[in-house]
């Protein structure tokens, strides 16, 4: 088998061209589905590779497969590519140009990091045993690019599909810096959405009598969900509801037609999604009832859990540690309620998701600015490490394949 470290040391040596290129990405931001100016450096940093590429119809997506020498199965690496609606405040020199927009989840460095696996990669393919697809990917911050990507066929660039995917994220925060995080199970959680618009009549505040107020009744709808989350579902396979938004009316003596709330719902298993989406609206379309009301309630399921495969996270860990130490290890104990649209891949390919300490030195990571905040700041020296990290599970996980065929 390659020895790993070998390969810390070849991602070492093309450390400053990392750093170069995640520099350039965050200073030209781009969100959502379309980021043609981080697809064009992209390309330009995949140049002369012996990579077959594709890019995307309804995104900005590039997908480039790299074909080993040797023959063998394919193993699936991803990196997000989107920014964030933030105004940067680092005060960095290589800060957004743009206003209103910021690398504030460091996928800036996602980008540099994984075409830093391309080119490791790339310089080993006579003893690859297998493909590799380096899957490129806008939208992550809630437009699903995932899931786009695979609607457009992103498991059928190799020819067949993996049997294994990765993908790792940084933190500016929590964990200390070059901790490799993980474990098996849920990772993050499944993120929906519960939209309610209460339906009366309106009349006047002193009338009450006269009307159908929907305000007590979405107030009492509210209150209802929490109660709802601590006595219809295990402690141990908990959900998260809260809402983030409230509208009623326009002045005080003036009993509303309708009210309107929205809430954010995270679930850790498949099975506490599906009842968490049956109880909601089930709680507030019955206390629409009792109050003579009409109750529009929609559930809109956004992100799935994220499930890290048992063996696929155990070959992550022991590729961590070889690569880098196992000192740097860390198991996460419960899983994040935050979402991932890495999600989608890890539903149809046995994966396993981590993370990478970002924090710069000097900071303390238990208080550092964390992920999405103006003031996010992210150590890029980490990249040679999430680069290696990345092209040793794929050359691990084909040589192990190898060797059982």
């Amino acid at each position: 088998m390659t020895s790993l470290p070998d390969l810390r040391e070849s991602a070492a040596l093309i450390g400053p061209e990392l750093v170069a290129l995640r520099r350039s990405v965050h200073r030209e931001p781009e969100i959502g589905l379309e980021l043609p100016l981080t697809q064009a450096k992209v390309l330009a940093a995949l140049e002369g590779l012996p990579l077959e590429i594709t890019l995307g119809e309804k995104l900005s997506s590039v997908t480039a497969v790299l074909r080993g020498a040797l023959p063998g199965p394919v193993v699936l690496l991803r990196g997000d590519m989107d920014a964030l609606p933030v105004q940067e405040a680092t005060g960095l020199p290589y800060a957004s140009r743009f206003p209103g927009v910021m690398h504030a989840c460091g996928h800036d460095l996602h980008v540099a990091g994984l075409v830093g696996a391309a080119r490791l990669l790339a310089e080993r393919r006579e003893s690859l045993p297998g493909s590799v697809v380096f899957m490129f990917q806008p939208g992550e911050e809630g437009y699903a690019g995932a899931r786009t990507m695979l609607d457009e066929g992103l498991l059928r660039a190799a020819g067949e599909e993996p049997v294994a995917a990765y993908a790792l994220h940084v933190a500016a925060a929590t964990y200390a810096h070059g901790a490799v995080v993980g474990r098996p199970g849920a990772i993050m959680a499944a993120a929906d959405t519960l939209s309610v618009t209460l339906r009366g009549r309106g009349g006047h505040g002193s009338a009450p009598h006269a009307s159908l107020d929907p305000v007590p009744a979405a107030c009492e709808a509210v209150l209802a969900l929490q109660t709802m989350v601590t006595r219809r579902f295990d402690a141990f396979d908990p959900v998260v509801v809260t809402v983030g938004t409230f509208h009623t009316g326009t002045i005080n003596n003036v009993i509303p037609d309708d009210a309107f709330f929205e809430a954010t719902v995270r679930s850790f298993s498949p099975q506490a999604r599906e009842r968490v989406r049956q109880e909601s609206l089930r709680v507030v379309r019955g206390i629409a009832a009792a109050h003579g009301l009409e109750a529009d309630a929609v559930y809109t399921e956004l992100y799935p859990v994220t499930v890290n495969d048992a063996a696929e996270a155990g070959l992550a860990a022991r590729v961590a540690g070889e690569l880098l130490g196992p000192e740097r290890l860390v198991t996460k104990e419960q899983p994040e309620a935050g979402a991932e649209d890495f999600s989608f891949v890890a539903e149809r390919v046995p994966s396993a998701y981590f993370f990478l300490g970002a924090c710069p030195p000097g900071l303390d990571p238990a208080t550092a600015p964390d992920n999405h905040s103006p003031q996010a700041a992210f150590d890029d020296a980490v990249l040679p490490d999430g680069a290696a990290l990345l092209a040793g599970l794929a050359l691990r996980r084909l040589e192990l394949a190898a060797d059982r065929s």
